[in-house]
């Protein structure tokens, strides 16, 4: 329960259940401009080691009550104003817990357009809505008759009655109690119903499970809830939400009109003549906006946990690649590239179109291949991928090249951008296009951060869901991942650069600016040299850039450079120098952390410095390795049920995952489908780029749909 006199920082630590010093030295931090990475890895021994999650979730709670306040503060600012604020009214202001509690408070006070019970009390109504309310027994008609007057509007006795009824049914929407019972009500017994819109049954057809659906709002899963808004938004379904009007009309009866005088006569009738166009309407319009923000927050979850498995997906590494987008008619467009992804050279080749082509081709690539040493190939998994792969493999280029299919998601949105023409300003977006698939290969990492979230495919409905939560939750996860793997200070895009903690997207222009006028960093330390790049840039973001190859070697560490000089010690009395007690893997045993610990530096520091030393600048991605399609399977009329294949998750959504099999059109493994057992989450089951083995269900030729089952079977 909160009190009063919480602070932020007291509720933070009571619900997220950790101790009020973590929280506090974590608000702190984040206060002060640190960045969740950084405060992550670098700052432990003030936050006791909090990880990722748990920062982000205190900054994401702390600016939720920082917002709460805000409007306390501006509610009884207006309250104060308009000369209506008591101390008993100023007291439940400040006890409010919640936004919607807060709303709740404020709402019989808030400024109205004139209503029916507005124009009810101009005509002088109000005591007569008074009276009755009190449920007194009297003659209610006798009571009446002492209100109309014709001058104010009031032609008849049912012309009060009917009034001053207005008046109560505003007092009952708009009372606290009845509103929170009514709320529970919505989301225990409250039904979400959709149905097609009049006469659109033929434009509505990708909805037509919804034509006529009913189920109980609290358990309805994200996925649906979504489907049904975004029906309703193009006008072609009808969507409500409701409980059961008598249920909650008895609610009301029993907070209001308990006894049997004629006064609680009226404001029972004044509940059922109003409930639906009043408390009904406002709690839907509630409930649905929190139903939709629930749908949302899950949508965009799953949105994230797709965009972190594809972002530290294996790399490749540096090597040199011949990438190719493929085609039929108009040629597969050709590059090589180095392995510091620069573009050597382009051609474009007709593998497809007939044996003469072909041979012109293989002719081609094998004299490109020697050329630049090329060490592996990518394909792009477009239209015609899974031919020109299978061409490839007709050259025998030998072990020594690997021939691996790229997912081009993204590709063409990238080709297109300011960004590719800012690297590419001579070429058009076809190289620019298969030089970001041989890149995708190399390190995907690197190269999907310069294409938005939002177009790489891993999404579920992240279209209908609010842009703002969206782009903070994935930036969210770009920064994460960038800042676990580590960025190349010297080969490094200003895309990739702008993810580094502390940079953002100005120092990172600023960097590659400095990089292109004065050469190669040779060392962190020369970042300082970059203008605008301060002592809190440089704090935040060093020990997440890499040197590799200078004079200092912790510089291709994740080891800050505020903690060199403990390292320059563990060297010292090693007897050894820093570069050769690094990739020690018993430095751990060889040292005794504790001789090390200062004000500034902790254990889980001095423990996090011995595991890099031991291990070096190590990517925390999985090691890479080439992935074969079934041979023969290249479009889906090649496909026939019952057939077990081997295939890549390209997407998890709510209601299942989509798997890519190798012919161009992904197919679906639903929810019912994952395990033997009941899944209540795909994500538990598999996650992108994840390596599956499935059986096929069913072909529809005619939708182009394919059904999988993951149902007894391996993952490889």
């Amino acid at each position: 329960m909160t009190t009063m006199t919480d602070t932020p920082v007291a509720q933070i630590a009571r619900e997220l259940r950790l101790p009020e010093r973590q929280v506090e030295a974590t608000v702190g931090l984040l206060d002060g401009g640190a960045t969740v990475p950084f405060i992550a890895r670098y700052r432990k021994e003030s936050t006791g080691s909090l990880d990722e999650v748990a920062i982000s979730g205190i900054r994401d709670r702390l600016a939720q009550l920082r917002d709460l306040s805000e409007r306390r503060e501006a509610i009884l600012v207006s309250l104060e104003q308009r000369g209506i604020l008591t101390e008993a009214l100023r007291q439940s202001v400040l006890s409010a817990e919640t936004m919607t509690s807060l709303e709740d408070t404020y709402l019989p006070y808030r400024p109205k357009r004139r209503t029916r019970a507005a124009i009810a009390r101009e005509r002088g109504l109000e005591p007569l809505a008074s009276r009755l309310w009190e449920r007194g027994d009297f003659d209610v008609n006798a009571a009446a008759v002492e209100y109309v007057n014709s001058e104010s509007g009031v032609e008849n006795v049912e012309g009060a009655l009917s009034g001053a009824r207005d008046i109560i049914a505003e007092w009952v929407s708009e009372d606290s109690t009845a509103r929170r019972q009514i709320r529970e009500l919505f989301w225990s017994q409250g039904v979400i119903s959709a149905k097609v819109a009049p006469g659109k049954d033929t434009e509505a057809a990708k909805y037509q499970d919804y034509f006529d659906w009913q189920e109980p709002i609290a358990g309805a899963p994200s996925h649906r809830i979504l489907a049904m808004l975004r029906g309703e938004k193009e006008s072609l379904l009808s969507v409500r939400i409701a409980p059961p009007a008598e249920t909650a009309m008895a609610i009301l009866e029993r907070l209001f009109a308990r006894g049997e005088t004629e006064a609680a006569a009226q404001i029972r009738q004044a509940i059922r003549d109003r409930y639906k166009a009043l408390l009904e309407s406002s709690m839907e319009t509630e409930v649905r906006k929190t139903a939709r923000i629930r749908a949302e927050d899950t949508a965009i979850g799953v949105f994230a946990d797709n965009l972190r498995e594809l972002l530290l997906a294996p790399a490749l590494g540096q090597k040199n690649v011949l990438a190719l987008d493929p085609g039929f008619r108009s040629g597969c467009k050709l590059v090589c590239l180095d392995p510091q992804g620069h573009l050597l050279h382009h051609d474009t080749v007709y593998p497809l179109l007939g044996e003469r082509d072909a041979e012109d081709a293989a002719g081609k690539i094998r004299l490109l291949c020697d050329q630049h040493h090329v060490e592996a190939i990518a394909v792009g998994n477009g239209t015609g991928g899974r031919e020109t792969e299978a061409f490839l493999r007709t050259l025998e280029l030998g072990p020594q090249i690997a021939v691996v299919m790229v997912n081009e998601s993204g590709a063409s949105v990238y080709s297109a951008s300011e960004t590719a023409r800012t690297e590419f300003p001579e070429h058009d977006i076809t190289v620019r296009g298969a030089v970001s698939i041989g890149r995708r290969l190399m390190d995907p990492l690197a190269e999907l951060v310069k294409i938005d979230p939002k177009s790489i495919g891993v999404g579920q409905y992240q279209h209908d869901v609010d842009q703002k939560a969206l782009k903070q939750r994935l930036d969210d996860v770009v920064v994460s991942c960038v800042n676990q793997v580590g960025v190349e200070l010297n080969t490094a895009s200003p895309e990739l650069l702008s993810y580094v903690s502390g940079l953002g997207p100005r120092l990172a222009h600023a960097i590659v600016e400095y990089r292109n006028s004065n050469g190669p960093f040779a060392s962190r330390s020369a970042l300082k040299e970059v203008p605008r790049l301060g002592p809190r840039a440089f704090e935040q973001g060093a020990g997440f850039l890499r040197i590799r190859g200078g004079a200092q070697p912790l510089d291709a560490t994740a080891v800050h450079p505020e903690s060199y000089s403990v390292v320059a010690a563990i060297a010292e009395d090693l007897g050894r120098p820093v570069k050769q007690i690094l990739g020690d893997s018993n430095i751990s045993a060889q040292i005794d952390p504790t001789r090390y610990v200062s004000d500034r530096i902790g254990l889980p520091t001095l423990y996090d410095i011995a595991e890099e030393l031991a291990r070096p600048g190590r990517d925390p991605r999985q090691e890479f390795e080439p992935f074969h399609f079934a041979s023969g399977i290249h479009r889906i009329e090649d496909l026939t049920a019952g057939m077990k294949l081997p295939g890549v998750i390209t997407n998890v959504t709510g209601f299942g995952a989509f798997v890519d099999v190798g012919v161009h059109q992904d197919g679906l493994v639903h929810i019912s489908q994952m395990a033997e057992g009941f899944v209540h989450n795909p994500s538990d089951v598999v996650k992108v780029q994840q390596r599956v083995w499935v059986t096929v269900l069913e072909v529809d030729l005619e939708r182009n749909r394919i059904s999988l089952s993951l149902k007894q079977s391996a993952y490889l």
